[in-house]
């Protein structure tokens, strides 16, 4: 059931784990027992298998179906793949992480469109989606032949998270640590940065739902809707009804931006 799942997902989970670094969680004894974080290739690897390396590590490179149900049938249910591409060094997207502090944080959808609103003002188009977890990130393409590196994105991502902890202070932080932040939703422009990594977008996720990390529509948001109402039952029939809502947004410029900020 899980491989043939996987194998639906594939022309979308694919899109954003190809051409990157891949860390896997795995879960031997299912999706609520002891897990652990895999970035070397777990060997020994099939010959239809492809790496990367960087900083020692011989990474994955999910580019094909037949890696992915490999991946799968060893108990991989989630998939972060690295910020940059292989072999480059600059950022192939920009994401803000917007992270509860409580589980379930019935105002996270609240926290995601107040984010998306000061982009939107900034000019700035954007698209959420659920972590799968119980967060969601704010997902903006940039043109490639931009160039624009990990320190002009985080120079952005700390005006906005600042700005929208001066208006909303009982919502927001910029807090690092999960000890100091109370109820607080953390905005989080810190983790997009080399080397790291989050949730890939339509990347399963090891909840007692089996949620799926979703893009959303701003009207979803809207509406309040539940992370936990996208998972893998359902994930298939809306990609018919609505596709890749991260493709349909054209890569954003930020020229603008980055001008007037310090």
């Amino acid at each position: 059931m899980y491989l043939e799942k996987l194998a639906q997902l594939s022309p979308y989970l694919l899109t954003y784990c190809r051409g990157r670094y891949l860390t896997t969680i795995r879960y031997p004894h299912g999706w609520n027992d002891k897990s652990f974080y895999q970035k070397n290739a777990p060997e020994p690897i099939p010959d239809f298998v492809h790496t990367a390396m960087l900083d020692k590590i011989n990474y994955v490179h999910l580019d094909r179906l037949p890696t992915l149900l490999w991946l799968g049938n060893l108990a991989c249910l989630e998939f972060h793949p690295s910020f940059h591409r292989i072999g480059q060094t600059l950022p192939a997207e920009w994401l803000i992480d917007i992270d509860p502090s409580v589980d379930p944080e019935p105002r996270i959808m609240q926290a995601a469109e107040i984010i998306g609103e000061i982009l939107d003002k900034m000019n700035i188009r954007s698209v959420p989606k659920t972590s799968g977890a119980t967060g969601v990130q704010i997902y903006v393409p940039i043109p490639p032949e931009r160039g624009y590196t990990f320190e002009q994105l985080r120079r952005i991502g700390q005006f906005v998270a600042n700005y929208a902890v001066q208006l909303h202070p009982r919502l927001f932080t910029v807090e690092r640590l999960k000890k100091n932040r109370g109820t607080l939703i953390y905005i989080d422009y810190l983790q997009h940065w080399y080397g790291k990594t989050l949730s890939a977008p339509y990347t399963p996720r090891a909840r007692v739902d089996a949620t799926v990390s979703t893009p959303l529509t701003w009207e979803e948001v809207a509406r309040r809707c539940d992370p936990r109402e996208f998972h893998l039952l359902n994930i298939m029939e809306r990609l018919q009804q609505k596709g890749d809502l991260i493709a349909q947004l054209p890569p954003q410029n930020l020229d603008h931006v980055l001008s007037v900020i310090p």
